[in-house]
């Protein structure tokens, strides 16, 4: 068959095969791994008009208030305390349980915020495996690394579904630790009924435009007595216990009223925006199923999950294509995935020195971070462009030739016709 010319240096050669696949599949829309919902304009307008009334615009202002409680009873936690973003969330958990200097246990397969944070706080991360099976800090990795100098874990619900809890607690009971969850994937998620974050110490939330609740930016604390929420109350305001009385060092960490009333709206429809997400999910994974190559999770019966991501990972030997081969080729058809995580937090520049960050004593993370693929769900998105998405994926390797050369992330596969 005849090719046509490519239409650039770096385009690769684009052969009559894959024109039919782009005139079948190229979506008008650009399909990004998540988009937003955002709540009715008139409504919002309405709390605007009332935030106008009062003039109070942060501080700890009635909406805010109200936030705060409707979040903590609608996650079944006792004590929550919002803050202006996650990482600052974590910045104050680490913070309230007096975790400066020295060594926390955590994993390398997250995004780079959760490292961040121990830098800032003077503490050296100690890097351990995830598990073969999933995505979260493998327990039986975790104990050999700890140290004369180990204060804590610091595990993440990764993609929402959770850590071994109680093999972790296990371990930092044996050794004294501290255990805090970054559950920035983790709202509303629960095992057996009751929610994952009255896990360890402390849990961290993050209401970031991309995640499944959001309040634009946004974050929280979920705290096991009402004297660590008192604690963290303290942090987010300058560490002011009253007008005259400054008790420590704190931040700026507050949340103000325009984001926290466009919480209260996406409050209400969250418990349906989750079933919608259940919905896509569960085609992803009918339509995928079988597909060799590509891999994803199995839910439990007995976890809520919010169905944030859906996750797969691409083995090149039996699906054909690399991970960043497919990645690059799904961005033709206007297909956006996401390499989350990749890179691993391990090879950044400023943790690659670190003894633990070595690939070798991260083999498992390592493979998952070169074959992982999140594709793309959000409320709003049509099934229908879900299933075409599966048959896509579906299709591609049958119209791929492995180039000679290497190909770099920004460029397109050779094709067969």
């Amino acid at each position: 068959m005849t090719e046509t010319p490519a239409t650039s240096k770096s385009s690769g050669i684009i052969s009559g095969r894959v024109q039919d696949l782009l005139d079948k599949y190229r979506f008008s829309e650009p399909l990004h791994v998540t988009r937003p919902t955002l709540p009715e304009l008139d409504r919002y307008t309405a709390k605007l008009v009332e935030i106008w009334r009062t003039r109070r615009l942060t501080n700890q202002g009635p909406v805010h208030d109200a936030l705060e409680r409707n979040l903590a009873r609608h996650l079944g936690v006792e004590h929550l305390s919002l803050t202006c973003n996650g990482t600052v969330a974590l910045q104050f958990a680490l913070r309230t349980l007096d975790i400066d200097g020295g060594e926390v246990i955590t994993t390398p397969f997250t995004f780079p915020a959760t490292i961040h944070v121990l830098h800032w706080r003077g503490i050296r991360p100690v890097f351990c495996d995830i598990e073969a099976n999933g995505f979260n800090l493998d327990p039986a990795r975790i104990e050999a690394l700890v140290g004369p100098d180990t204060r804590a874990i610091l595990a993440v619900h990764t993609f929402g579904i959770p850590c071994d809890v109680a093999a972790i607690q296990s371990i930092a009971d044996r050794h004294g630790l501290s255990v805090i969850y970054d559950a920035a994937h983790a709202f509303g998620v629960r095992v057996g009924g009751r929610t994952i974050l009255d896990s360890g110490d402390l849990s961290v939330l993050s209401f970031h435009a991309t995640k499944t609740f959001t309040t634009i930016e946004g974050g929280a604390v979920t705290c096991s007595t009402s004297r660590q929420k008192s604690r963290v109350d303290l942090l987010r305001n300058f560490g002011i216990a009253g007008e005259e009385t400054v008790n420590e060092p704190g931040l700026n960490g507050k949340l103000n009223e325009l984001q926290a009333a466009f919480g209260l709206l996406k409050l209400e429809t969250i418990d349906a925006e989750i079933e919608q997400l259940a919905k896509l999910a569960a085609i992803y994974r009918k339509e995928l199923a079988g597909l060799d190559g590509l891999s994803f999770s199995e839910p439990m019966p007995s976890i809520d999950y919010n169905f944030g991501y859906f996750p797969i990972l691409v083995d090149v030997n039996r699906y054909g294509m690399s991970r960043d081969q497919l990645y690059a080729t799904l961005k033709r058809f206007n297909v956006h995935p996401r390499k989350y995580f990749h890179p691993l937090c391990s090879t950044i520049s400023c943790y690659a020195s670190l003894p633990s960050a070595h690939p070798d004593i991260l083999p498992v993370a390592t493979r998952v971070a070169g074959q992982v693929l999140c594709l793309p769900i959000y409320t709003g998105l049509d099934p229908d462009d879900v299933v075409s998405v599966c048959d896509l994926l579906r299709e591609l390797p049958g119209a791929y030739i492995r180039a000679t050369e290497s190909i770099e992330p920004h460029e397109a596969p050779r094709w067969r016709s």
